[in-house]
């Protein structure tokens, strides 16, 4: 893409645009080029944790509200690494729950919380995500028994599932939905339209899927029809 037509089709000034190119380029997203940028990231490839940690950040917030009003104190929670889980942990910090977060981000997020019981599964932390992968990671899970497990998505449909772009995630994610009594999906709108490389779950594993109303409509019904709650928020 040319910085003039970045300028042209999003209105911000040529200036600010080769700033964020700059920015883009030194999280590695894309190499600058005389004019312009190309990307980096192959097809199904997740952005990099620092770019998805600032997109939809309302809509991420409303769904973490979603998720702690749906929690009771005293519970014990799974929580998926990622920009979404991210948030909910920030958001769940003042509660008393039991939480075992699968990335450093979020064990970091609540390790000053006063009430909160802090289990951190170990594993190898993948670079940039910091998720946690590997036989340690899933054999603590399996060591488990909690009452919900709150998971990121990468695609969601009714038709392919819960995926993910990282194959090393897959099986911690698996573990998760078998140690919980409860499975619940949160992800925005346009995960609607993604899909990633791994499946982790067919859709009817999940018990509900907290989203905002972007999700498309179609694609929100065939869940609701396999079985699944929706929240919109």
């Amino acid at each position: 893409m040319s910085v003039a037509d970045l300028a042209d089709e999003t209105g911000a000034s040529e200036m600010t645009i080769r700033r964020d190119l700059d920015l883009l380029a030194e999280r590695g997203v894309l190499r600058r080029v005389r004019g312009g940028a190309v990307s980096l990231l192959l097809r199904g490839e997740a952005m990099p944790f620092a770019v998805r940690e600032h997109e939809a950040a309302e809509t991420k917030q409303r769904i973490a509200a979603e998720v702690d009003a749906l929690l009771s104190d005293g519970e014990a929670v799974v929580l998926d690494a990622g920009t979404t889980a991210l948030t909910v942990a920030r958001t769940i910090a003042r509660r008393r729950l039991t939480v075992v977060p699968l990335d450093l981000h979020a064990a970091n997020a609540l390790s000053g919380a006063a009430q909160i019981r802090l289990l951190v599964p170990g594993g190898r932390a993948a670079p940039g995500s910091l998720a946690f992968t590997g036989p340690l990671a899933e054999a603590s899970l399996a060591a488990l028994r909690v009452d919900t497990a709150v998971l990121g998505v990468c695609g969601l449909s009714a038709e392919h599932g819960l995926t993910a772009h990282d194959l090393d995630e897959v099986p911690v994610k698996r573990a998760a939905i078998a140690a919980a009594r409860r499975t619940v999906a949160v992800c925005d709108g346009a995960k609607f339209g993604r899909s990633g490389l791994g499946l982790v779950c067919p859709a009817t594993a999940l018990d509900m899927v907290i989203t905002d109303r972007s999700a498309p409509g179609p694609a929100v019904a065939r869940l609701r029809d396999a079985g699944v709650d929706v929240r919109l928020v």
